[in-house]
């Protein structure tokens, strides 16, 4: 069930992302052969209209095929037909709907459970580096580092992602107040760097505004948090060992199930939906990378087209891609072995 359940979730991501391509591609005119979810050989298949709908053996992604994607082609109904800023939104549709999609579960989560603003509580009654410097509870955190700050938990992964773990420059208000002022960690008796803040912020619950502009905030939030890992494991501060893909994730996936079932299904929902935000936004980040092969490296040419009015011959573009796509397909089954590799210790 645990599987089944993980599945299902990456299933429904994969195929709001590629939905998002298919419905600019039918606004747009451009014809689509084939939508399919997984990769390799079909399982299941059927022809309706000019589109087959396919269910593929591996279930590691999913695919929006259009006629004249990546070659020359003659019909009208082509990608290749079709103007610049046209073939723009048909390739931004897919990260665009990931994003959609993460929003709306956080419209669930919030408007279920509440959201976390950014304001300081439990920094309790002995000397910490927070107090020393001066801050108090319930003051706001506006900005850390220079970063713009709206989410209690910002703080807390900007500390966890903060390499040096040094002195870090807090933006607060109280009273109606703007201050600033550097908090600069201790050590404790492990030698470890401490600020003595509480990982967790206190949920409030507000009315219908709150949780539409809360659920917007929490997309935000998992954007940048996306942003700031690759970040700092292109800058090596993390490990490529601590990277997760499809296998780690579904097998989280269902851990999360496993232990949340045993609360009750609210507490399934939410988690399951907690989860789906991470998946949606990573995905629709991950997706925007300018690396031939994925969304972000057909934009690249598109932008460079639309700038220079002068476009790259598809199939050299095809050649490229399909480059990318190989260099992709190794990198997947590095990630995989890794995940095994893992799962068996």
């Amino acid at each position: 069930m645990r599987l089944i359940i993980a599945l299902l979730l990456f299933s429904v991501i994969i195929i709001i992302h590629e939905f998002g391509h298919f419905l600019f591609a039918k606004i747009n005119g451009v014809g689509v052969t084939e939508f399919s979810l997984g990769m390799g050989p079909r399982l299941l298949s059927r022809q309706i209209g000019e589109t087959r709908y396919s269910l593929k053996l591996l279930p590691i992604g999913g695919s929006c095929l259009m006629v004249g994607e990546d070659m020359e082609s003659d019909e009208q109904n082509s990608f290749a037909k079709q103007g610049v800023w046209a073939r723009i939104s048909i390739v931004f549709g897919g990260p665009l709907f990931n994003f959609i999609l993460a929003f709306l579960l956080s419209l669930l989560v919030i408007g279920k459970t509440g959201y976390d603003p950014a304001v300081l509580h439990d920094l309790g009654s002995e000397p910490t580096a927070m107090t020393e410097a001066g801050l108090r509870d319930g003051d706001t955190v506006v900005r850390l580092n220079g970063s713009r700050i709206y989410n209690y938990r910002e703080i807390a992964t900007l500390i966890e992602l903060s390499a040096s773990r040094g002195p870090l420059t807090f933006v607060y208000e109280r009273d109606g107040e703007r201050n600033e002022t550097v908090v600069t960690p201790k050590k404790n008796e492990n030698g470890q760097l401490f600020y003595g803040i509480p990982l967790a912020g206190k949920r409030v619950r507000g009315g219908v505004w709150k949780t539409i502009q809360y659920s917007a905030l929490e997309v935000r939030y998992w954007l940048k948090t996306t942003v700031l890992s690759l970040k700092e494991l292109v800058l090596g501060h993390v490990s490529a060992d601590e990277v997760s893909g499809p296998v780690g994730i579904v097998h989280f996936i269902g851990e999360t199930y496993q232990e949340s079932r045993k609360i009750g299904i609210w507490t399934v929902i939410l988690s399951l939906s907690n989860i789906g935000i991470l998946l949606s936004a990573n995905l629709g980040v991950m997706n925007l990378l300018p690396i031939p092969a994925l969304d972000g490296g057909r934009l690249l040419f598109l932008v460079v087209e639309a700038v220079t009015r002068k476009r790259l011959k598809p199939e050299v573009e095809g050649i490229i891609h399909l480059a990318g796509f190989a260099l992709l397909m190794v990198l997947m089954v590095v990630i995989f072995c890794n995940d095994i590799r893992h799962l068996s210790v």
